[in-house]
């Protein structure tokens, strides 16, 4: 009866994903054709994927993608660092303020985080009123909740109190020992939470459409023209975005289980 309900629920598994993969087969196979007007695609061609990655504009999009994604997650990660060894060391009962605070955004819808910023800051004159500035603040705001759970989830699984009284007990100071001690063991934690924000970055189109205008050109504002051009052009670029998505998630979930491994070898010791 085990055996009969497994190969069951196998099978009512692989309807599920294989029904779920149809838009993703039809926009592959979209892409690899010339038109497909009627109950068969025609005309096979690899001329849209020839023709995005030569273009210049998709290459430019690619990198600013990756440039703006980075850049606040290496500024999150840094702030949340510090602010976490803070209230865990000293604050202790501050923590639960501080999650709540970091919270926050995950009821923050893109749209309203976006005209707001530019209400409170479109007239400043001061440096917050430059459009990238602005939009590198957002994109800090929106990946606060993964990046604050990645690491306190990190430090949760060490004892980070005994490890710092160790390193202090051999002379380093509590900041020392947590940078040198602390962060290495929970770098699987900040890696996975890092590439959940990009994933997170590289799908945007709101914020950095009402944040930086045509200053700044990602993968969605190409996907967008792509779109005016040619349908199949715009499969082709949405194929793309979809692999490189996958590619993450496939990074995320490995690390993951690494870590999750490295966990059980050490209660096992």
């Amino acid at each position: 009866m085990q055996k009969r309900a497994r190969i069951n629920a196998a099978i009512v598994m692989s309807i599920i994903i294989l029904w779920l993969m149809i838009p993703l087969g039809a926009t592959a196979v979209y892409s690899l054709f010339e038109d497909w007007t009627g109950i068969v695609p025609r005309g096979f061609t690899l001329a849209n994927y020839k023709t995005i990655f030569t273009d210049t504009a998709f290459l430019s999009a690619m990198y600013q993608t990756v440039l703006i994604c980075v850049i606040p997650i290496l500024i999150t990660i840094a702030v949340m660092l510090l602010a976490l060894f803070t209230v865990t060391v000293y604050f202790p009962k501050l923590e639960k303020y501080m999650q709540l605070l970091c919270m926050i955004p995950y009821t923050i819808q893109g749209v309203i985080l976006s005209v707001s910023i530019l209400i409170l800051y479109a007239r400043n004159d001061s440096v917050l009123s430059q459009r990238m500035v602005m939009l590198m603040g957002a994109y800090c705001i929106i990946i606060l909740p993964h990046i604050y759970n990645g690491i306190r989830n990190g430090m949760r699984a060490i004892n980070m109190k005994m490890l710092l009284d160790a390193a202090e007990m051999l002379g380093e100071s509590k900041l020392k020992a947590f940078f040198k001690v602390i962060v290495p063991n929970i770098m699987t934690g900040i890696i996975v939470s890092s590439l959940l924000a990009v994933a997170l970055l590289f799908g945007d189109y709101v914020i950095i459409r009402n944040l930086s205008s045509a200053n700044v050109n990602n993968m969605q504002q190409f996907l967008y023209q792509a779109m005016k051009r040619s349908s199949t052009e715009a499969s082709a670029v949405s194929m793309v975005i979809i692999l490189i998505t996958f590619a993450i998630t496939a990074l995320v979930l490995a690390l993951q289980s690494r870590g999750m491994l490295e966990k059980m070898r050490n209660e096992g010791k």
